[in-house]
Order: structure tokens, then sequence, then C-alpha cells
């Protein structure tokens, strides 16, 4: 009866041993980080190394920072000023700047997904943020501290999540611009993408001057979720606007563009992107 007892006892602990182990597994399983599945991203290689290795890149950076600034000394010619409403001339100055591929350069994380074959993804994005390594884009520390050196406040207007934001602060200051604080790098929160509420918020305060950024969606949502026609048709009717209101960065390794060639078409596998670049290619 004794031993019928202990086999008994022992069958139970040994059954409750092994469902909390499966248990404790599925959970610890569902909770970790996927990681993304092996993706063929050489295409990105030639844009990579445009921004990396290219005179030519940094020229650019270098013209849209030099137009900015004449912009800005422009903005404080009073001639300029009388042509305004006086409720608008009242107002302070601000700039407002987007931050990846605008003032800092993120191109050494588009080489590690290339390199470890690792399409975009949120882990490897923050794991590469919390490193605070990102480089300022030439010519832009000079920019922002002449901007705030003349009393003109500079908003950082980023998609970065909220969760980033003091890494995101650490990094600019360690990148040279000295003016970052959480009162003006603006994150997305609660996964809202658009940048209209955090620019019409500026709006209510200050008198901007201009808007610079890597993508159309940094300076009007008249662009977002646009089809390819209706970017190039939205772009050709504010071409007045460049080079005055909206001064834009190159960047041609990632972007709203590229979504726009797939259509905005979420899930497509890389062998599938692949086709739909291959196809939107015009040639003779």
């Amino acid at each position: 009866m004794k031993t019928r007892k202990y086999f008994l006892t022992f069958g139970l602990v040994l059954v409750s041993v092994v469902s909390t182990y499966f248990a404790t597994t599925s959970t610890a399983q569902q909770g970790a980080p996927q990681s993304p599945p092996a993706a063929d991203l050489e295409y990105q290689v030639a844009a990579i190394l445009y921004q990396q290795k290219a005179a030519e890149y940094r020229a650019l950076c270098y013209q849209a920072f030099n137009l900015a600034r004449w912009q800005l000394d422009a903005d404080f010619d009073k001639k300029n000023l009388k042509k305004l409403p006086k409720a608008e001339r009242e107002r302070p100055r601000a700039v407002v700047v987007d931050i990846d591929e605008t003032v800092l350069d993120n191109s050494p994380a588009q080489a590690f997904g290339v390199k470890n074959r690792r399409a975009f993804n949120l882990t490897d994005w923050y794991a590469w943020g919390e490193r605070r390594g990102a480089k300022a884009v030439p010519g832009a520390v000079d920019f922002v501290n002449y901007t705030v050196s003349r009393g003109v406040k500079v908003f950082y207007v980023s998609n970065r999540d909220d969760v980033q934001l003091q890494a995101t602060i650490d990094n600019l200051k360690s990148a040279g611009f000295r003016d970052a604080a959480a009162e003006n790098v603006l994150l997305r929160a609660g996964g809202v993408s658009t940048k209209t509420p955090r620019r019409e918020a500026i709006a209510q305060k200050y008198r901007v001057v201009f808007l610079m950024g890597d993508n159309l969606d940094d300076f009007s949502d008249a662009f977002e979720r646009k089809s390819v026609a209706e970017r190039f048709a939205e772009t050709d009717k504010t071409r007045a606007l460049f080079g005055d209101k909206f001064i834009v960065l190159p960047n041609a390794m990632y972007g709203t563009w590229e979504n726009a060639i797939y259509e905005y078409g979420r899930g497509l596998t890389e062998a599938q992107k692949a086709q739909i670049r291959a196809n939107a290619l015009e040639s003779y």
C-alpha cells in the first residue's frame, strides 16, 4: 500500500514538473523577440555606399544647409518681415528638422541589415538607437548651432518611437547638437506616424521659417500614402516651396518613395518586392 502511494505521489509530481516546463517554455518563446527572416538586401548596397563614400552626397548636404542658412538670414531682413501679417511677425521664429538622414546618419544600421541579411525590424533599430552612435549629417551641426545662436528655436520632429527619446537626445548631443532636449525633440507617440499634429502644435506658438527633411512626409500630409504618380503631381504643384519653405536632404537608402513603389503593400516577401522593383523600371 505504501509502495502504491509512493508511485502515485511521484507520478503527480512528475506530471506537474513536465507541465510547468512546457508552459514556461511556450510563454518564453511567445514573449521573446522574433528574429526577422533572412532577407537579400543587396539592392541597397549602392545607395548605402553613395551616402558613405560619395563626395557628391556630402556636397548635396552642404548645399541644403547652405541654402537653409541663406533663407534664415533673409528672414531677418526687415523688408521680408513687412510682408507678413502683424500676428506672425510677433511670434518667435522656429525651424523644424527631421532627425534620421536629415541631421543624423544611420547608414551603418542599413549596412548591418545588408551584411546580416536582416530586413528592417524594431529589435535591430532600437539596438542601434541605444548605441547612440549615429554621426551628424555633413553640415547639420554648423547649421543648427548657427540657427540657435540667432535666437531661433529648432524642433527635431521624428518618427522614432517615443521609447527612444533619451537615447535620441543623447545621440544628438554627442553628435554636436547642444540644444537637444525633451521639449524640442518630438517623437512618435501611440504609433501615430503623421507629423501634422506635431507641426501644428509648434505653429501655434512659433512662426516656422522652414522645414527640413529627407522625406516629403516631413513637410506636409499632402504627400502621405500617395501613389508614385500622386507624389509626382503634388511635388510639381508645390514646386515653388522647395528651397523656400521646404528644404530636402538626399536619401536613396529608404523612405516613403520606396513604399509608394510597393503601393504600401504589407506582408510582401523580399522576392515579391524585387519583382515589383524590376517591373517599375523604365527602360527602352
